[in-house]
């Protein structure tokens, strides 16, 4: 997949991802400059050697390589590359790559192995110029508010159609107030937790689309773009610097931050986490956060600001995926309440 920053392109290779892992396949889901990291982290770990890690990331069921290209193009960087996606081409097996290049712009080798179209499809992805600070409509161009702008308050489901426990269906509706309030009103943090598919991310968006409307300053980011929007600076023809975008995200007056957890967590985004986090604390700026991760899992000098019950609510969403309920699923949770109600 090929587009310009914040246009989806690690949303859906992440979303590909788990639909496999869903399905019991092996897969692996790196971005590159983490990729190179582990290897060279292996040939001075005790734990694996330098040989085992290649052969784990070449030999994955499927491996998904994200934001290819933001790598430091050193000669060693593009022979383990090479030698990764040569070894996956030569024996086909599955690969997603995304990148914020045009094709022409990788190195000779990888690139005829992207090419070839009797194995390889190429998604190009349209998207604003990231130059602009924002986009056509109004959102900063780390915002991916444009692909979710169906995702209004009248267009969430309470879900009275799936027959949920009334536990889970107050709970839903409490969600759903919570985060209308918050739009209306939007101070302090607010975070909402549950599983994959629970409806957090649509609440998130209702308040930005909602506040969009308002004329009210706001970026809703997935946390992994966000990421990789920072990394993208670091490239030499980057025409927006490292100090600018970061400024923007941690000051912007109302920040959404979505998918919380799903980042790789190395050494370096650990710490623009926590300078985001406490920037915003410290300067009592209204922050929404969405998360499928339980708290304890979440780094902790993130988790103590979040658990500050002076400026933070923390709601868990109880109900079940959208798409994890249907057909004889639905049955059988109707069948089990109306037998635990006799």
């Amino acid at each position: 997949m090929e587009g310009k920053y914040g246009c989806g392109k690690t949303h859906l290779a992440a979303a590909i991802a788990n639909f496999a892992v869903g399905l019991g396949v092996p897969t692996l889901f790196l971005t590159v400059p983490d990729l190179l990291d582990s290897l060279r982290f292996a040939f001075q770990s005790p734990a694996i050697t330098f040989e085992d890690r290649m052969e784990e990331i070449r030999t994955a069921g499927l491996l998904v390589l994200d934001d290819f290209g933001t790598q430091n193009a050193t000669n060693w960087a593009q022979e383990k590359l090479f030698q990764i996606i040569n070894y996956r081409y030569i024996n086909q097996l599955p690969l997603v790559v995304t990148t914020n290049l045009p094709l022409d712009q990788i190195e000779g080798r990888i690139r005829s192995r992207l090419e070839d179209p009797q194995l390889v499809t190429v998604l190009r992805i349209m998207a604003p110029d990231f130059r602009n600070p924002t986009d056509a409509a109004g959102h900063s161009v780390m915002s991916s508010l444009d692909l979710l702008g169906n995702q209004k308050f009248a267009a969430f489901s309470m879900r009275q159609d799936e027959n949920l426990p009334t536990e889970d269906q107050k709970n839903l509706e409490k969600a759903f107030q919570l985060a209308r309030a918050y739009a209306d009103d939007s101070q302090g943090w607010l975070v909402f937790m549950g599983e994959h598919g629970a409806g957090k991310t649509h609440l998130a968006a209702s308040i930005a689309n909602y506040l969009t409307d308002q004329g009210v300053p706001n970026i809703f980011v997935v946390v992994p773009d966000l990421l990789d929007h920072l990394r993208a600076t670091f490239n030499p023809n980057s025409t927006v610097s490292y100090d600018q975008l970061f400024d923007e995200v941690r000051t912007t007056k109302v920040l959404i931050l979505d998918d919380l957890g799903t980042e790789s967590m190395t050494p370096w985004v650990r710490e623009k986490l926590y300078q985001l986090f406490n920037h915003r604390y410290n300067s009592h700026l209204a922050t929404v956060i969405t998360t499928s991760d339980s708290m304890d899992k979440i780094d902790s000098r993130l988790r103590s600001r979040m658990l500050d019950k002076r400026i933070c609510t923390i709601f868990a969403i109880t109900a079940p995926s959208y798409r994890g309920i249907s057909g004889p699923e639905k049955r059988s949770r109707s069948k089990r309440r109306s037998t635990s109600t006799r």
